[in-house]
């Protein structure tokens, strides 16, 4: 019955105009942006823009008052062309001294925002899903109920809070991209060659050119929602040697595709003993199933994998609450080599 119902959801979310999400989201808004100068390595991409704003819930940055600090930042990339067509990328930097070095994440959006296209559904996860709300929170604990939109078990929360008091949040660079609408149908990796060669041959080393990165692939992890999920595991497994951590948060995928990633995972885990592999679902998430059979396969193989069934739907305030949190508090310490909560 959950396959068939995980069968029908992965329907939706990739042939559907919704995500399986029970409310639509607040309208995005466009950032205010002035242009930067055009990158020398990069001439086919002279449109690049520099923004720094709020995020849409009106909340105030992240700026701080230390007179050493430079407050957290954001910025929007416009790709013109590339093997996907155009694309959006929103970079977010966090609060930092001149000299400091972070990790990255690139963390991929839903189907609802792939329909809106490269401008608003780059702004996904800050505009849709309350990404810059989390980070504040996961910086000032106690995590609170309200925090995960009501959508935790007390253990879960207090396991989390612990972890918070004994090695308190610290931030990494969040990349953005627009995730375009082109992983239908039965074979995802058959699909994402062109996604993987614009996130690894063109936007990491611009990440890594213009940014704080450390740039190693150890400190850089992929990461994203429902078809972002499918789109991470499938660039991940994909382009390996790019990644330190590979991860998926409700990831929509269909139960038949357990044995190939299994045997994907396994062989990127030969090539590379120290990658990270973690999925994240949750209790009325409608690919609990297939995520579940996914995360067996790849044990059965031999893989480890960290598998995380917490609370909540497959919708938004899933996305704003456990789904922003456990993303924030997990690769804070995955990209980093530290146990994770």
């Amino acid at each position: 019955m959950r396959q068939s119902a995980a069968a029908l959801c992965l329907a939706l979310v990739l042939d559907v105009h919704t995500a399986c999400s029970r409310r639509t989201p607040s309208g995005s808004t466009t950032t205010s942006a002035r242009p930067s100068p055009a990158n020398p390595a990069t001439p086919a991409l002279p449109h690049a823009v520099l923004a720094a704003s709020p995020s849409a819930s009106g909340d105030a940055p992240m700026v701080s008052d230390g007179p050493d600090l430079l407050p957290a930042e954001e910025r929007t990339w416009k790709f013109e062309t590339t093997p996907v067509g155009r694309m959006d990328v929103v970079v977010l930097l966090p609060e930092r001294r001149k000299d400091d070095k972070w990790p990255v994440l690139v963390t991929m959006h839903g189907r609802g925002e792939a329909l809106k296209g490269p401008e608003r559904g780059a702004r996904g996860w800050v505009d849709d899903y309350d990404l810059v709300r989390a980070m504040r929170r996961v910086r000032k604990p106690p995590l609170t109920r309200d925090d995960f939109k009501g959508f935790v078990k007390e253990p879960r929360r207090a396991r989390l809070n612990a972890a918070l008091e004994q090695t308190p949040f610290r931030g990494f660079i969040v990349v953005c991209p627009y995730t375009p609408d082109m992983l239908t149908g039965d074979d995802p990796f058959g699909k994402a060659g062109p996604l993987a060669r614009f996130l690894v041959d063109e936007l990491l080393p611009r990440v890594y050119r213009e940014t704080p990165a450390i740039g190693s692939a150890e400190s850089t992890g992929i990461d994203g929602v429902s078809l972002g999920g499918r789109a991470a595991i499938s660039v991940g497994l994909l382009r390996p040697q790019a990644f330190g951590v590979i991860s998926s948060l409700q990831a929509a995928f269909h139960t038949d595709k357990a044995g190939e990633i299994a045997a994907r995972a396994r062989s990127a885990h030969d090539h590379y003993p120290k990658l990270k592999f973690r999925m994240l679902t949750s209790d009325e998430d409608v690919f609990l199933g297939p995520d579940t059979a996914i995360a067996e396969a790849m044990r059965a193989r031999g893989v480890p994998v960290q598998f995380d069934v917490v609370s909540g739907p497959h919708d938004y305030d899933f996305n704003r609450g456990p789904g922003a949190i456990e993303m924030l508090l997990f690769h804070d310490r995955a990209l980093r080599g530290e146990p994770t909560p």
